[in-house]
């Protein structure tokens, strides 16, 4: 196919998807937004866990799952349910990988957090694909980890070999204004060239796909009247610490709470929190639910841990949140948190000072919701679709300059 091919233009995205569902949550907004792009165009998604297939497809968008790591608390990863070991699955999948590129023949391929993928698995197939004249971005959300860390990592050979020779640009799923990554990271001159910043991505789009105000869900909740605190914990791996202390906190009167575990919850941890909220009256609890957007339209305040996703949500929809951050050795969390709250945009809680008398103390509180749109970029859409439009140009040579970080994206 390569760059003269007919329409539709094909996107290919990778999301390894080791653990959760962040990332593969992230890339399938991404894809809506590409499949409404004004120019015709079609998006398969390889996601590294078989979960992306519980979340609805936009129109013109379709998923490979492949066999899935695990990532254990120790940082060690193996396979998820295959029998096989660590290097034989990383070879299946690298396979599965570069056939399905081969077959699709994508004009564009945008690679999700890992310039080469987890265990390097995908470096035979963007070989194969910058050969053909597939363009290639890199994508990012607005905080990785520790600038330290990521500046360690950044400067490995293999991976500043990777992002300098695959790639033509490193899109940026945030607001420079809220953090700068060129200069938080120290990045060389040749990545910040590559740099743009497409502002936050905007989850509000997606309840088009579910039903605008999640009316016939929230029906099925039987709750009394009253306004509503929504308590969200991402894909539950480790949130039973917030989910548990809210299911014991007093809620004002005439306040309904629900807990959103996630799929990926300890099932010990998700038992005790359904005997706890079994005697609140006012309080359910559900283990998944494929659009959380649903839940939001319909609440007055969210307490949340502070993943990206979800800070989207709670900043897209303007809603008055309170976020308990991880603060593990990868501070990605904390930091984004500490940003937005500097900002004014949400509230923060250290972990340590997670108690039900504090959640109940914040509930009670008279605060207004936060005006966000205003002040954070919010209009990813549209400059996703400047930079489309100009990766229809004719391919340059990768070791020809980028055009500078400014020219799109800055604000």
């Amino acid at each position: 196919r390569g760059l003269m091919s007919s329409p539709p233009y094909r996107i290919a995205l990778y999301s390894h998807d080791t653990k959760g569902l962040g990332h593969m949550r992230r890339n399938l907004l991404l894809a809506q937004v590409l499949s409404e792009s004004p120019l015709s165009v079609t998006v398969l998604l390889i996601a590294g866990a078989r979960e992306a297939g519980m979340f609805a497809m936009p129109p013109g968008v379709d998923c490979v799952t492949l066999p899935a790591y695990h990532k254990n608390s120790g940082a060690d990863y193996g396979p998820r349910s295959l029998g096989v070991s660590r290097p034989e699955l990383t070879t299946l999948r690298s396979r599965i990988i570069s056939s399905t590129l081969e077959s699709f023949e994508p004009d564009l391929f945008i690679v999700d957090y890992a310039p080469r993928g987890t265990f390097d698995e995908l470096v035979p197939a963007l070989e194969e694909v910058t050969r053909n004249h597939t363009r290639c971005v890199f994508g990012l959300r607005d905080v990785m980890f520790d600038p330290a860390v990521i500046r360690a990592e950044w400067s490995a050979i293999e991976n500043r070999d990777a992002l300098e020779r695959f790639y033509e640009q490193v899109w940026v799923y945030g607001d420079k204004s809220v953090y700068d990554a060129v200069q938080e990271y120290g990045l060389p001159s040749v990545l910040a060239d590559k740099i743009r910043y497409t502002g936050y991505l905007d989850p509000t789009q997606r309840i088009d796909l579910h039903g605008r105000n999640g009316s016939v869900l929230m029906e099925s909740l039987a709750l009394p009247r009253g306004r509503l605190v929504l308590c969200l914990v991402g894909g539950g791996q480790d949130g039973a610490a917030l989910a548990g202390a809210f299911s014991r906190t007093e809620l004002p009167p005439g306040t309904n709470g629900i807990i959103l575990t996630g799929p990926f919850m300890p099932p010990k941890h998700r038992e005790r929190l359904r005997s706890e909220v079994a005697m609140h009256p006012r309080m359910r609890l559900l283990e998944f639910v494929p659009e959380p957007t649903q839940l939001l339209c319909n609440a007055d305040r969210v307490i949340a841990q502070g993943g990206y996703n979800t800070l989207c949500e709670v900043l897209s929809f303007e809603k008055r949140a309170l976020i308990v951050p991880r603060v593990n050795a990868r501070r990605e969390q904390i930091i984004r948190v500490e940003r937005l709250s500097q900002l004014g945009m949400v509230d923060m809680l250290h972990p340590d000072q997670l108690t039900p008398s504090a959640l109940h103390a914040w509930l009670s509180a008279d605060l207004p919701a936060p005006s966000v749109r205003d002040r954070i970029d919010f209009e990813s859409s549209a400059r996703i679709h400047r930079l489309l439009e100009g990766l229809q140009t004719p391919h340059r040579n990768p070791e020809e300059p980028a055009a500078a970080a400014g020219e799109t994206g800055d604000r």
